[in-house]
């Protein structure tokens, strides 16, 4: 007499197992996305505080090399020469540079943005 064992041959996860899968992703990404997003932040600052140094270096440049005085104001035609690739560079959260006078340093529009 031969006895036969039924086995269930089904095999998968289950629906409790797939939710805390999905809890655990969700909680990740409440815990990781405004992380990123300050991350994202401070590097779009620290890009547009290094280009306003970049401008402020071109403008003294530029005045030397003209002889304008500290209250000269340059075309952004006037400084684009000294600058690689004859383009101002942009602020990376869509700022817009203000070249201002030779004595004073260059400004961005954006708040937090300010070469120090």
């Amino acid at each position: 007499m031969c006895i036969k064992i039924k086995t269930s041959l089904a095999s998968g996860f289950t629906l409790l197992e797939i939710m805390i899968v999905v809890a655990l992703i969700g909680l990740l990404a409440v815990i990781a996305i405004p992380n990123f997003m300050k991350a994202r932040n401070r590097a779009q600052t620290n890009t547009c505080i290094s280009n306003l140094r970049q401008i402020n270096d071109v403008k003294q440049q530029w005045a030397l090399e003209t002889h304008k005085s500290d209250t000269a104001v340059p075309a952004p035609d006037d400084v684009t020469p000294y600058i690689r690739g004859n383009k101002l560079p942009s602020c990376p959260a869509s700022g817009n540079y203000l070249l201002l006078a030779v004595s004073l340093p260059p400004a961005c529009d954006k708040s937090g943005h300010a070469l120090q």
